[in-house]
């Protein structure tokens, strides 16, 4: 393992990380934050793409929280 981990250094930094995104699944979550949160695109855009998951996921049980109860009161 060590000898394919070495192959994959530069120097003293570790590749790694996200390579490439798909843009439409990239679009969709900006849609998705900037809709619920009103954020502006050129922020959401800004961040690191796990931050941008995080508040995907956030947005996300919020949403779920706010469908059980609706659930509920019918």
């Amino acid at each position: 393992m060590r000898r394919v981990w070495k192959r994959f250094r530069r120097g003293n930094s570790a590749l790694g990380g996200t390579v490439g995104y798909p843009l439409d699944v990239l679009r969709k979550e900006i849609a998705y934050i900037a809709y619920h949160f009103h954020w502006n695109p050129e922020v959401i855009l800004a961040m690191e793409h796990k931050e941008r998951q995080d508040w995907v996921k956030q947005v996300a049980d919020i949403n779920r929280k706010i469908n059980q109860s609706r659930q509920t009161e019918d």
